[in-house]
């Protein structure tokens, strides 16, 4: 199990809920994913609107975890704000804090993520902070409150996986206690797989999910995946080698003269 502020999630894979073709498709993606968390944005859910009331019904009956998403959100005023209104809508203090700073890759505004992080830190928040794999920026978001780390593998919608390998390894190793997610720019399963190996806790992805021929088995792909990413760095895998090493022992074997 994972653990997040404390909180047990059973499942390692966290799924967006945007995009999806029908409700219908969205609820069968979670449930033959068995993912334990739901991300959800405050901008698409209106408590006024009767379609919003609708949404929020269908994701109560996944029975997930909610983490609430400041997605969309460009200044610390605006997501802090959506923050407030998260907390009052969804009855949690976990968020999934977005600061984007520019517009065409996505890419957090450091600045503003560290600054938007310490004030919600300070009003009680539960922050989970969509940031870069730097690792003084993931100091600077310790340094504010957060316990939790979400580096991304690629840019939001990508599909490209993990384009900083080294980063992300070196960001693990720096940091080995603190709960660390790859979030967004996964495509396959398999690169959830690699994430898994390096030794993160969890994988969070949306798109590849939903917009997949069929969403609901390419949930369950990286449901497995994930599963056997942990199970392989649980194993403690071996090292690599540049030279080849038979893995037939060659004691005992005949010789002709």
């Amino acid at each position: 199990m994972a653990t997040f502020y404390g909180t047990e999630v059973a499942s390692r894979l966290m799924l967006g809920t945007a995009q999806y073709p029908s409700p219908a498709i969205l609820a069968d993606a979670f449930r033959r994913s068995g993912a334990g968390i739901a991300t959800v944005s405050v901008r698409r859910e209106s408590g006024g609107e009767r379609a919003g009331a609708a949404f929020w019904d269908l994701v109560k009956e996944l029975g997930v975890r909610v983490l609430p998403n400041t997605a969309g959100c460009h200044s610390v005023r605006e997501a802090v704000t959506t923050a407030q209104m998260a907390r009052e809508l969804f009855d949690t203090p976990w968020i999934k804090l977005e600061v984007i700073g520019h517009a065409d890759t996505l890419q957090p505004d450091p600045f503003g993520l560290v600054e938007a992080a310490r004030i919600l830190t300070d009003e009680g928040f539960q922050v989970f902070p969509y940031t870069t794999e730097d690792v003084v920026l993931a100091d600077r978001l310790l340094e504010a409150g957060c316990e939790v780390l979400m580096p991304w593998g690629a840019p939001i919608g990508t599909g490209l996986g993990l384009t900083n390998i080294y980063g992300l390894r070196t960001l693990r190793a720096q940091f080995p206690d603190v709960p660390m997610v790859v979030d967004a720019g996964l495509g396959l399963p398999s690169q959830a797989a690699m994430a898994m190996e390096m030794g993160y806790d969890a994988v969070l992805l949306n798109t590849a999910v939903a917009k997949a021929g069929d969403p609901a088995a390419m949930a369950e792909g990286f449901a497995r995946a994930v599963e056997a990413g942990r199970l392989a760095f649980e194993a403690d895998p071996m090292e690599p080698r540049d030279m080849a090493a038979p893995s037939t022992p060659v004691i005992g074997k005949a010789f002709l003269e």
